[in-house]
């Protein structure tokens, strides 16, 4: 029975990403991001349930990255896509109507980075690239926080449009990055983690979910500065 466990949290997970993808569609963004944070804790206790019990095995591995395709690769694109919608199909014109479908390269580029993950035995400890969970926080919460009208700030689009090639390539890039995972507790082995944490929580505190629009640009300025002294 126990075995099935894990399993069944992944499967949480990946009907958290479908209601998460449901309500992006719909343009109830902040019900998306919800249950994108939602799958999220699904995400990290799957792993933890499995190593606790452990009854780790190849299907739930796989099943884990189908599920992180959904919440975490297909949901924020649905997001995106929603968005820029709103806007390029209500008057644009010629090939302009085509603009937000970019935003489903954010979904393509997750999986990839996914099957990466699964081949590459460099990511025990870390991530090559970036996680695919971060850059869903990280799209969720960018897209809740932006101005009920876009057509009030036009730049927002264009940063939105640069925004996707630019988490496309983060997500398979070479870019080595610290992952909250702890072979033991102790503040020596694990001062990175525990800055970064308590940081991260105080700014949850005062901007609520909006934070990870800047913990995630932290995280990856954190990790590239961190890789750069560990090679000296």
């Amino acid at each position: 029975m126990k075995k099935h466990i894990p399993n069944t949290i992944t499967c949480c997970n990946l009907i958290s990403g479908c209601i998460a993808t449901y309500f992006a569609f719909k343009g109830e963004y902040s019900t998306a991001l919800t249950f994108i944070v939602v799958g999220a804790i699904f995400d990290f206790f799957d792993g933890f349930a499995a190593r606790l019990l452990k009854v780790s095995s190849p299907i739930g591995k796989e099943l884990d990255s189908l599920a992180d395709v959904i919440t975490f690769g297909f949901a924020p694109a649905a997001l995106v896509f929603s968005t820029l919608s709103s806007y390029f199909m209500a008057g644009s014109g010629d090939l302009l109507v085509y603009v937000p479908y970019l935003a489903f390269l954010i979904a393509a580029f997750s999986a990839l980075r996914l099957a990466k993950f699964n081949l590459d035995e460099r990511q025990t400890m870390g991530f090559i690239g970036l996680p695919t969970p971060a850059n869903a926080l990280f799209w969720a919460t960018f897209i809740v926080t932006l101005p009920a009208s876009l057509s009030a700030e036009p730049w927002l689009l264009y940063a939105l449009i640069v925004g996707i090639f630019i988490s496309c390539y983060l997500l398979v890039s070479e870019i080595p990055m610290f992952a909250l995972k702890f072979k033991s507790f102790a503040w020596k082995e694990n001062e990175l983690r525990y800055v970064f944490i308590l940081l991260s929580a105080v700014l949850i505190v005062i901007l609520g979910l909006a934070a990870f629009v800047v913990i995630i640009p932290f995280y990856i300025i954190v990790s590239v500065i961190n890789n750069k002294f560990s090679k000296q």
